[in-house]
């Protein structure tokens, strides 16, 4: 194995600017309880462009694509040590194993989750997240601790796709488990056409919801394709007291309206805010109506290891639209902000 390994280096907060592909990373060593992983696939996801413009600190009130300010704590935890290889989505196969551990083989093929519940020292929220407190897999190497990987080899599913799972439904698993989705109910998912969103049609239908998808006409088809049994455009005007469930990774000026289709007794449930954090409403529509709202980021190892028993089925299937090699990690960027192709886009290091 080579001393030195390609990667990205995100050399502060701001724009692409401050992606810089390099070719002499030394590669990591994994220590006790850890697992050196070579990187087959990348995904591509919110997160890491959030992390990249520092849209996480509080300073920020618009969306990801609004950011235009300099931010010094913009990471999840507060600031970020530069330069960090992003990359919170995995797919690798184990290339050394670190002292102590015994749970894989050289050659398993392995994922881990997107934030890392476990103590350790450096978790300001209980848990840290790859990629942003730790270096993460847009680079041909990275190390993770063994007790956070998962074994995916006898997945059908491609690299590829296994890339595509880690936070998409992670995220996804996370906000129908908190929502309490169940059989036979009404479930309305926003921004239907991206990863989190078309991860949570996939999954509400597999637990036999109704779901009620918000995306564009463009993208409908897809949408439909992945179990949605409505699609409505995403300036549509909502219906009133229709829904058990509201699953939202948008936000934005429409929140209001989100709570107002929930029936009295829902429960709406968020874990992005694409079009901005900062949301109104009537506090009246949400405590009159007996109205729950959860804050969906933490995931048990318990909610990825159920996600991980139905990838090694062959029980779920992300849609990707487009990979591209590491080096063009730019452009990929640049093309999954422009939200012109639906699911996920992934990265393959060369």
């Amino acid at each position: 194995m080579k001393d030195h390994m390609q990667g990205v280096y995100l050399t502060g907060h701001g724009g692409p600017e401050k992606l810089e592909f390099r070719t002499d990373i030394p590669v990591p060593s994994p220590g006790p309880g850890q697992v050196l992983v070579r990187v087959k696939a990348a995904g591509i996801n919110n997160t890491d462009i959030n992390t990249r413009v520092g849209w996480y600190s509080s300073e920020v009130t618009g969306g990801t694509d609004a950011v235009d300010q300099e931010v010094e704590a913009g990471g999840w935890g507060g600031a970020l040590h530069f330069p960090r290889i992003q990359g919170a989505d995995l797919c690798g196969v184990v290339e050394t194993l670190g002292a102590g551990v015994s749970s894989f083989k050289v050659g398993s093929r392995v994922t881990c989750p997107v934030n890392l519940p476990r103590v350790r020292p450096g978790a300001p929220m209980g848990f840290i997240v790859i990629g942003s407190e730790i270096d993460g897999a847009f680079a041909q190497y990275c190390v993770v601790d063994a007790d956070d990987l998962y074994d995916v080899t006898a997945s059908p599913l491609t690299d590829v796709e296994v890339a595509a799972i880690p936070c998409a439904f992670g995220t996804a698993e996370g906000l129908l488990t908190r929502a309490g989705v169940t059989a036979g109910q009404e479930v309305l998912i926003t921004g239907a056409s991206g990863g989190v969103g078309l991860a949570a049609v996939e999954l509400a239908a597999l637990r036999g919801a109704r779901v009620t998808a918000l995306t564009s006409a463009a993208k409908a088809k897809a949408v439909h394709g992945q179990g949605a049994a409505v699609t409505l455009d995403r300036k549509a005007r909502l219906p009133k007291d229709q829904f058990d469930v509201v699953i939202d990774v948008v936000g934005g000026s429409g929140w209001g309206d989100l709570i107002l289709a929930l029936k009295s007794g829902g429960h709406y449930a968020v874990a992005g805010a694409i079009a901005g954090p900062m949301v109104q409403a009537d506090l009246r529509d949400i405590y009159l109506r007996d109205i729950t709202i959860h804050g969906c980021t933490y995931q048990s190892p318990e909610i990825f290891g159920r996600l991980v028993a139905l990838v090694n089925a062959g029980r779920i299937k992300p849609l990707v639209s487009k990979t591209y090699p590491l080096q063009d990690i730019a452009k990929a960027q640049e093309e999954f902000q422009s939200k012109s192709l639906p699911g996920k886009l992934v990265l393959i290091p060369e």
